[in-house]
């Protein structure tokens, strides 16, 4: 069932307390509003965020809502300018969303690997995965934003506990960060873009070095993270990643137009990962599980993407 058709590479959903959802089109900054299912309503373009966009990966990419949105309703969204990445506090009110405040800026961007997932952790601050831009030095430079998980507090500090004193940085040696999710285990897990070779699953720690540019994959080298899981780049491109009621992990495959599931384990090691609606849908960006159904975003770059509801055994998980 689509939800929500016409679109321009519906890059993320941020799901309200109430059900409805707010979808970010990539190419042109529009935010549209999505009622909750059954409702009867239409879907809207409730605001537009002010981006830069050129050819490339930029634009408004990632969109989230904090837990405590209902006494608080301020989405966070995450975009491209003509000189970075940053994010901005973007009230909701009366169905329409405010003027954006910035809170962080200084992401590298470029034409490619801008990153742009976001999402709250079960601590309540802001995880920010963000690419290196192309410049794959940026990756292991602890001084730069770019190849990062970066944690932080809603008002854009550096969160309390981080692994680096006083630096937002969580993680590091990343490629192009477009996934983020937590299992009941309250642990983190990303997506991954290699560049020729493996795609990654990666469980994420503190303080932690995952290798970028001097590995790719598993390599077994004490330095660095080796991946819960990797697929060949035809079969992948992750997007973003969720949780499923089973346990599981799903990832959004572009390239590979599809959902893989991926059982993961109490030890943090992986199951068998399995293959779904390949080829049905083209490029998945997204993918979101809400009540009894499971939503996906289409990335096919030709302004009829869409956000799709199918019911969670379309992709293994009931």
């Amino acid at each position: 069932m689509t939800l929500v058709g016409g679109l321009d590479i519906a890059w993320s959903v941020a799901v309200l307390p109430d059900g409805s959802a707010l979808v970010s089109e990539r190419n042109t900054g529009r935010v549209h509003h999505v009622p909750k299912p059954g409702t009867g309503g239409k879907a809207t373009v409730v605001g537009r965020l002010p981006i830069f966009r050129a050819e490339g990966e930029g634009g408004l990419l990632g969109l989230a809502v904090a837990p405590d949105f209902d006494t608080d309703p301020v989405l966070y969204a995450y975009y491209t300018t003509e000189s970075d990445n940053r994010i901005a506090a973007v009230p909701w009110s009366d169905g329409r969303l405010g003027d954006p405040e910035v809170i962080f800026s200084g992401i590298p961007s470029g034409r490619r690997h801008d990153g742009g997932r976001i999402a709250f952790g079960p601590d309540g601050y802001l995880y920010v995965g963000t690419g290196e831009a192309g410049d794959t030095g940026l990756s292991q430079n602890l001084d730069s934003l770019g190849g990062k998980i970066l944690r932080i507090t809603k008002d854009g500090d550096p969160a309390p506990g981080n692994p680096f004193g006083g630096s937002p940085v969580w993680s590091y040696g990343h490629r192009n960060v477009q996934g983020l999710a937590w299992d009941s285990r309250k642990r983190l897990w990303a997506s991954e873009f290699g560049q020729n070779t493996w795609d990654e699953l990666n469980l994420i720690e503190a303080g932690r070095n995952y290798g970028w540019p001097e590995v790719e994959g598993r390599q077994g080298n004490p330095d660095f993270v080796d991946p819960v899981a990797q697929w060949s780049t035809e079969e992948m491109s992750p997007s973003g990643i969720a949780v499923g009621p089973d346990g599981a992990v799903y990832l959004a495959a572009l390239r590979g137009e599809s959902v893989w599931r991926v059982p993961v384990n109490a030890d943090g090691s992986a199951g068998r990962a399995t293959r779904h609606l390949r080829g049905t849908y083209g490029r998945i960006r997204d993918i979101h599980f809400v009540g009894d159904r499971v939503w996906i975003t289409t990335s096919n770059n030709d302004r009829a993407d869409r956000l799709i509801s199918l019911p969670l055994s379309a992709v293994g998980a009931g």
